[in-house]
């Protein structure tokens, strides 16, 4: 059964997309196969993934992103554009990474879209996916800061959520206010719970990201690590929720890899040295560590 692993904090700006997107790279080199689902609407990690060419492709033709399901217009497996990554002659370059995009309409299913309420749109994602996941060791989902729509489908689907912060006041309230709307939402989508789905999604970590070189990191995490023991206590994230130990620096070279439309486990001339200590090297240990808090 593939771990599913929704990447929200109500606090936007936290690098969430960089996180998610170097993180699934990651897994990728650590020979897992990975699908990515982006419910962010601004679909960041679409066009870094994509690059701007195939995603206009995509935005322009009205259809082949994730909000094509929600109009009965495709089934989830067809939207999936596998083995994403690509180089300039169409070489693929990191095989096992794939992708459900999104385009800016999947903002009509926060307002415009009409369906069964008997059948939320989460349903019909989750039960899409259920039909392929058997095809992937982890499935990461994207979602914006909030528990709308489209995060739900995200936050419904999974069975764990990884919580992105930066070292400030902010992540901390965003991470109180997420626990908060996640316990409001899993009583309304309870009774659209089957037992093969799993328990209902738990924060399971959180990860400091975007560290600037210099920062004193110990005070706020401190203040994060009062505040999750709180919740376990009061049993309002899962009992083996942790912060993690690798942190995530801030690094030119992500903004770079952007720009490149590629991870940064493909960008520079360090990528594949597992001696050098950089924001590769980051990720590398990240991704050991998400694995050994399966095994624990």
């Amino acid at each position: 059964m593939a771990r599913k692993i929704a990447f929200l904090n109500y606090k936007g700006g936290v690098g969430k997309t960089s996180l998610i997107v170097n993180t699934a790279a990651a897994l990728v080199k650590a020979g897992k196969r990975v699908l990515l689902c982006d419910f962010d609407t601004q679909s960041n990690a679409s066009i870094w993934l994509l690059k701007l060419d195939r995603w206009n492709t995509i935005n322009a033709a009205n259809g082949g992103s994730v909000y094509s399901i929600f109009e009965n217009k495709a089934h989830l497996r067809d939207l999936i554009v596998r083995n994403v990554v690509e180089g300039k002659g169409g070489d693929k370059l990191l095989p096992g990474l794939d992708l459900v995009p999104t385009t800016f309409n999947l903002v009509d299913l926060e307002n415009e879209y009409t369906g069964d309420p008997k059948r939320p749109p989460y349903l019909i994602f989750q039960e899409q996916l259920a039909s392929i996941e058997a095809d992937y060791d982890f499935v990461l989902f994207d979602c914006p800061p909030n528990i709308l729509r489209a995060s739900q489908c995200g936050v419904f689907s999974a069975n764990e959520i990884c919580v992105p912060a930066n070292p400030d006041a902010l992540s901390l309230i965003g991470f109180t206010l997420l626990i908060e709307k996640l316990q409001k939402f899993h009583m309304l989508s309870a009774s659209f719970r089957r037992a093969s789905m799993g328990p209902p999604a738990q924060v399971t970590s959180i990860v400091f990201n975007a560290i600037k070189t210099g920062v004193d990191i110990e005070v706020p995490k401190m203040r994060m690590q009062l505040r999750l023991n709180q919740f376990r206590a009061a049993k309002r994230v899962a009992p083996n929720a942790k912060i993690l130990d690798t942190q995530i620096r801030d690094a030119m070279v992500v903004r770079r890899a952007v720009t490149l439309g590629l991870p940064v486990v493909l960008v520079g001339q360090d990528a594949n040295d597992p001696g050098q200590d950089n924001v590769v090297s980051d990720y590398r240990k990240l991704t050991l560590e998400l694995l050994n808090q399966a095994a624990g």
